[in-house]
């Protein structure tokens, strides 16, 4: 069976966000579907998921005209999308979750608790999966998460699957059991639309790519034919920089020193510094303590010991307002739960910790506050059309910006960046390291915490490698490659 989606055509008012694009996919094959945030792949993709409708075009499957009103429609012809964010139910068994909606039940009408055991079990033994049917899914990682979502689509009998940023949140070892059951549905004719911003997953795991770009389609052809270069250009129109950082050799005085940080079970012993203009990586596999090591620097996390010092002088910091004060910013690793404010707009969110320099007697300076963030916005180039709107009406590289915004007009003198460019595209990517260089330059002190050794590679200065909570070894120049730091980051 093919799917086909043919002149695709979608207008949000005067906003015309596809322009007669088409895709198809066939059974037993596995997709790639790139493009910039913004170039128009969820809006095609929910047309298909029957959450929104085209103005133009038609889908067809197996040569049959389909027209999806509602996502039912379009699962129940054999199209399940997977989004990002999990549709599952912590506080639920897994065949509970597998069967939310449309339980099996006795003639008596109690739930038929067996029976839902039974054919959870047997999809599960179809793909090979050592998964308990009664495991409650809090107990589950991320990667068996995933499986659920895409088990539950199979029970539905679904023979094509949209699968949104299925990677985003996972550790290395969660992305392979990801793909070895990707693999498994390819072999069981399941032809799968694998949508990512990680060119790399897509070289190892896709077939075949569709690149989407200001809502046409741009590019397309087999994966074995193109490089991750070639992919990246596809997406943002031109050649997008890589390799090493010119070094600065012109560094100011130390700004940040950590001496021997311990906090059981994250980090032990950690001790580094980081100079005015430096930016120092620290890398690793996730769960390495990185994370949990500058929160406690940030004064979010309690109970670590050993001694931190700003410009030379010893400082105890109890709370995060306090180590703003100090000069601190932090943009966290999960811009979703803790970078952003879903219910503010973009300008109380690219301003709150300011809030404090532009009060008075309780009250705004309104007007303070719109220059300041326009200034941002000119020099971070943040994509919007009102300053008023909501924070999430913007691609996740604007928003990732704006938390930016925030901390920039602060002027912090050390600014702490967790995971900065996750879940961006390769052009809001680009456009992230050339502030964080451009903060260097300036002289700010910037620490970079990444599981991504080509992100270290292209911004670092150096890079200090974690493993199980130890600082193993540091790497610069010929020693900071992606070969090198994979070894120290496993253990090597």
């Amino acid at each position: 069976m093919k799917l086909e989606m043919n002149g695709i055509s979608k207008a949000f008012g005067q906003n015309a966000v596809l322009k007669s694009v088409s895709f198809h996919l066939n059974e037993g094959e596995i997709c790639a579907l790139l493009g910039e945030n913004g170039a128009g792949k969820s809006t095609l993709m929910n047309i298909l998921g029957g959450v929104i409708q085209a103005d133009r075009g038609d889908i067809l499957l197996g040569g049959v005209k389909h027209a999806f009103t509602t996502p039912a429609q379009s699962l129940s012809a054999g199209i399940a999308f997977i989004h990002q964010e999990l549709n599952l139910i912590n506080d639920l068994t897994v065949y509970e979750n597998m069967f939310i909606g449309r339980e099996l039940k006795k003639k008596n009408g109690f739930l038929d608790h067996k029976a839902m055991i039974r054919e959870t079990q047997k999809v599960f033994d179809q793909i090979g999966m050592d998964i308990d049917p009664r495991a409650m899914v809090r107990e589950l990682d991320a990667s068996f998460k995933q499986i659920v979502e895409i088990s539950r689509a199979l029970m539905m009998k679904a023979r094509f699957i949209i699968m949104d940023e299925p990677t985003t949140s996972l550790t290395d070892p969660e992305i392979q059991r990801v793909f070895e059951m990707l693999r498994t549905l390819k072999a069981q004719k399941v032809g799968i639309v694998f949508i990512s911003h990680k060119l790399r997953e897509v070289m190892e795991i896709c077939d075949r790519y569709t690149v989407l770009r200001d809502g046409v389609m741009v590019a397309q052809g087999a994966v074995q034919d193109v490089t991750t270069a070639d992919l990246a250009r596809h997406m943002v129109g031109h050649e997008v920089v890589s390799g090493h950082r010119e070094v600065s050799d012109n560094l100011g005085q130390e700004v940040l020193r950590l001496k021997n940080m311990s906090c059981a079970p994250y980090f032990d012993g950690v001790s580094l510094s980081v100079k005015a203009g430096e930016v120092l990586g620290i890398t690793g596999l996730l769960g390495d303590g990185r994370s949990e090591l500058f929160a406690a620097v940030f004064g979010s996390l309690e109970g670590a010991s050993g001694s931190v010092y700003l410009d030379g002088k010893a400082v105890k910091i109890r709370s995060t307002l306090q180590a703003v004060k100090l000069g601190i910013g932090y943009v966290p690793r999960n811009r979703k739960e803790n970078g952003i404010i879903k219910d503010m707009d973009i300008l109380d969110n690219g301003s709150i910790v300011t809030w404090d320099m532009l009060g008075r007697k309780g009250l705004l300076n309104h007007k303070k506050q719109r220059a300041d963030f326009e200034k941002q916005k000119q020099a971070l180039r943040i994509k919007l059309d009102d300053v008023r709107n909501g924070i999430t009406s913007l691609s996740g590289g604007n928003q990732q910006k704006v938390v930016l915004a925030k901390w920039l007009t602060r002027n912090p003198k050390l600014l702490i960046l967790d995971n900065p460019t996750q879940g961006v595209d390769v052009g809001a990517k680009e456009e992230i390291y050339e502030i964080i260089l451009r903060l260097a330059r300036e002289g700010v002190a910037l620490v970079v915490l990444s599981s991504e050794a080509q992100e270290v590679i292209r911004v670092c200065d150096r890079a200090l490698v974690m493993y199980h909570g130890k600082v193993v070894d540091e790497v610069r120049g010929e020693r900071m490659n992606e070969h090198e730091i994979m070894r120290l980051a496993t253990g090597g």
